[in-house]
């Protein structure tokens, strides 16, 4: 037994580890190459650092991200695009790292080399040796600006909506409170006709992108079925171009749409003859002013107490800080407007 020859039995031992290792080596060795594929294609950003917080790896998507190329950041402190009033963060980062802490999707603010800020998402790991000990961390960054802007746009939107629907229904409850008729159906009447006036006007809200809406387009819409083909006299508008704030329009596109249809059942508007003359303008303090103008229509005369078109129009302008004055002529009335813009 203990004549038999040791070597071949140890070169056959040796050969037989190497071909069992070569395939472990190669394995590893793609793995590793994977890895550092993912790395260099990923959207993200993907640094590693120190405990001392020195950058060690810097891939491509953040150059792409922060600006700085690799041979720029790897070497320098990760502070390097840490706004100066959030340098406290990377304190508290490294001392949970080195308590072997993982932070996941914490969102902050980074600087880029030209200077701007950009919102991140940072998912941050500890990185160990083969012992166990925290050596470094690896900080994945993913950048959410744009996703956060939309966000914020979104909240502003909700916000604007909530603050113009409340307004709707607000000039809506006045127009029923003020809405009066002697039957249920000249009530009905009513109230839709001056509901229908404050949809038309918020279409033109919409074209605008809810800026306002120009007081031209206000008068042509309202007064769009009292305009016959082909005669643009019965119907004479002046006035430069001036764009009203929503609220604004909306009461001047009721009041409008009520002296319109007052004209037209007792006023100029009432007869082949009549004629009615729109003018506006601005005051040197903002306001804009408006005359409403009839001619041409029955004798009129001044009514002993206020009716319900005259309480509404009032009620419309006056809650917005303007003023409202009726002049009874006998060749017609004169509706002078004041709204604040």
């Amino acid at each position: 037994m203990w004549g038999v020859p040791l070597t071949p039995k140890n070169e056959s031992g040796l050969q037989n580890k190497a071909l069992v290792s070569e395939p472990a080596l190669e394995r590893a060795e793609r793995l590793a190459n994977l890895l550092a594929s993912i790395v260099e294609s990923s959207d993200d950003a993907i640094v590693s650092k120190n405990l001392d917080g020195i950058i060690t790896s810097w891939n491509k998507a953040a150059e792409r991200i922060f600006g700085y190329s690799a041979p720029e950041a790897i070497g320098r402190p990760i502070t390097l695009v840490i706004p100066e009033d959030r340098q406290s963060e990377e304190r508290d980062i490294l001392t949970r790292i080195r308590r072997g802490e993982r932070i996941d999707h914490f969102e902050t603010v980074r600087r880029r080399k030209d200077g701007s800020s950009i919102i991140v998402s940072l998912t941050i790991s500890p990185v160990k040796d083969g012992n166990g000990n925290v050596v470094g961390a690896s900080k994945i960054a993913r950048d959410i600006t744009e996703r956060k802007q939309t966000q914020e746009q979104i909240s502003i939107l909700a916000r604007e909506a909530e603050h113009r629907s409340k307004n709707i229904l607000a000039n809506v409850q006045a127009v029923i409170n003020l809405s009066q008729s002697d039957t249920s159906e000249g009530l009905k009447e009513v109230i839709s006709g001056r509901i229908q006036a404050m949809a038309n006007v918020h279409s033109l809200f919409v074209e605008a992108r809810w800026i306002g809406a120009e007081v031209s387009a206000i008068a042509k819409q309202e007064l769009a079925p009292y305009l016959e083909e082909g005669d643009d006299k019965r119907i004479v508008m002046e006035g430069l171009q001036t764009v009203l704030d929503p609220t604004a329009a909306q009461a001047v596109a009721v009041v409008l749409h009520e002296l319109a249809t007052n004209a037209s059942k007792y006023g100029a508007l009432s007869n082949a003859k009549g004629r009615i003359g729109l003018a506006w303008s601005r005051t040197e303090d903002g306001q804009l002013m408006l005359r409403w103008t009839e001619f041409g229509g029955p004798r009129v005369n001044a009514p002993e107490r206020k009716g319900f078109g005259s309480r509404l129009i009032e009620g419309t302008i006056s809650p917005l800080g303007g003023k409202v004055l009726f002049d009874w002529r006998a060749e017609g009335l004169v509706c002078d407007i004041t709204v604040p813009t």
